[in-house]
């Protein structure tokens, strides 16, 4: 049997999927957006793009042609995924430090 928490974690890859997801959740869409927000390597964030997609967690949805270009959004289990990211993000501001102690 495989860990709940192992499996979302392989769904999102890395931490540039983490990051687009974040991202996803605070509503930016655009390839260029990542780009400006993670700081990924085109090669990087286009493959991560692909796993989130193939894994189910993201969309492609077109909003441009000639040349295609598309908006990506969090399918339902995106948005679900994307609430817990934000907790993190939440106790992170409150007060964690990288090495674990409290900051407050």
């Amino acid at each position: 049997m495989t860990c709940s928490v192992a499996s979302v974690l392989d769904a999102l890859g890395d931490r540039w999927g983490t990051l687009i997801v974040r991202d996803l959740a605070l509503g930016l869409g655009r390839y260029d957006d990542f780009r400006r927000s993670t700081g990924a390597t085109h090669a990087t964030l286009s493959s991560r793009l692909k796993t989130l997609e193939d894994n189910g967690l993201i969309e492609r949805r077109l909003y441009q042609s000639r040349p295609d270009r598309y908006e990506h959004h969090l399918t339902p289990r995106g948005k679900d995924i994307g609430v817990v990211l934000m907790a993190l993000a939440q106790v992170g501001t409150s007060g964690i430090s990288r090495n674990g102690r409290d900051r407050r």
